[in-house]
């Protein structure tokens, strides 16, 4: 069998990061004049910001423009985190035990890669992921497969042999077309708009290397 992996999505999976978008996505539409409510920030779970910034502010925007507002939204996302930074219940134990157990660790996220970084030297056992993919390697974001994809490529496993875990409908969408097992995690969403996943679960502590690789296994047999 070759090696097993665990791609993790970072936003709502390894960090309570909901708030710090919110207050983020706020504060960019407020200083452009533009109402922003809980609910479109619901909707657009998942997008990367440079698609989110065009659906939101239209097709016209020059490309210099989406990079200026994205990064400005970053950065204010940032000094939040920073300030507070909430951590997943479990996910340092989840982390740990993975990598003790063998299994290979990534980092899918549709955020740019200052943002993964300040998570990885934040979280406890971020030192022990083998590969990161941020924003800033893919052309495509989820629900489209790449970001996941090309974090199996950097870990040098089948993407068969991967499971990939997520809060969002794009992300779940992603792992389901790479190939991979998708587990849901609620918090963001509840269980039945997570029903596409093969598995779904409330709390990082309810997941195991046993039972992750009993469900990669169970796909590929």
């Amino acid at each position: 069998m070759p090696p097993l992996a665990v791609i993790f999505d970072m936003d709502g999976v390894l960090v309570d990061s909901y708030h710090a978008h919110y207050e983020s996505w706020k504060h960019l539409y407020g200083e452009l004049g533009v109402e922003y409510s809980e609910e479109a920030f619901g909707a657009d779970f998942g997008r990367t910001s440079r698609d989110i910034i065009r659906r939101t502010l239209g097709d016209d925007l020059t490309d210099q423009r989406v990079a200026e507002m994205d990064r400005h939204k970053e950065e204010v996302y940032r000094d939040i985190l920073r300030a507070n930074f909430p951590a997943m219940d479990g996910a340092s134990e989840l982390i740990h035990a993975l990598a003790e157990d063998g299994f290979r660790l990534a980092i899918g996220s549709s955020g740019p890669p200052e943002n993964v970084a300040l998570v990885l030297e934040c979280l406890a056992g971020g030192q022990r992921f083998d590969a990161t993919v941020t924003a800033d390697d893919v052309t495509r974001g989820k629900p489209d497969p790449q970001v996941f994809l090309l974090a199996a490529e950097r870990l040098r496993v089948p993407p068969a042999a991967c499971a990939v875990v997520e809060d969002a409908v794009h992300g779940i969408t992603a792992a389901k077309r790479a190939g991979m097992a998708a587990i849901g995690l609620t918090g963001t969403l509840q269980r039945d708009e997570l029903a596409a996943a093969d598995a779904v679960v409330d709390s990082l502590r309810q997941l195991s290397p046993e039972r992750i690789r009993a469900l990669i296994v169970s796909r590929t047999t």
